[in-house]
């Protein structure tokens, strides 16, 4: 089950097929706002997609969102500018955990 927190990944169909990944993270006890963990194009962009996946952390694609979110500098908050979108993705991780979970309790549940 991931956190409502954990970082998101978006990835933007690119052109001549290149990837793009940004991923984010937000610790409440110690950012003020969510920050970029980590970012990349091609073969990096993969790299984060497949940690991503392998950790069970949701992905958002939204390629003019990762674009803005590509020009942040690394372990940097993202700009005030930008809090509502990224709100709309950690809302959709929310979402998509608490499906996970629902579904999870489900399939445990004996009847």
């Amino acid at each position: 089950m991931t956190d409502p927190f954990s970082p998101v990944v978006q990835i933007p169909p690119q052109p001549k097929g290149r990837q793009q990944a940004v991923a984010l993270g937000y610790d409440p006890q110690q950012d003020v706002a969510p920050r970029v963990l980590a970012s990349g194009q091609g073969v990096i962009a993969e790299q984060i997609i497949a940690l991503a996946r392998g950790s069970g952390i949701p992905i958002y694609e939204d390629d003019a969102l990762a674009a803005v979110l590509a020009k942040v500098q690394l372990d940097t908050a993202i700009p005030p500018e930008l809090y509502a979108l990224v709100a709309e993705v950690f809302v959709y991780v929310m979402r998509v955990s608490n499906a996970v979970a629902s579904s999870s309790v489900a399939s445990n549940t004996v009847e």
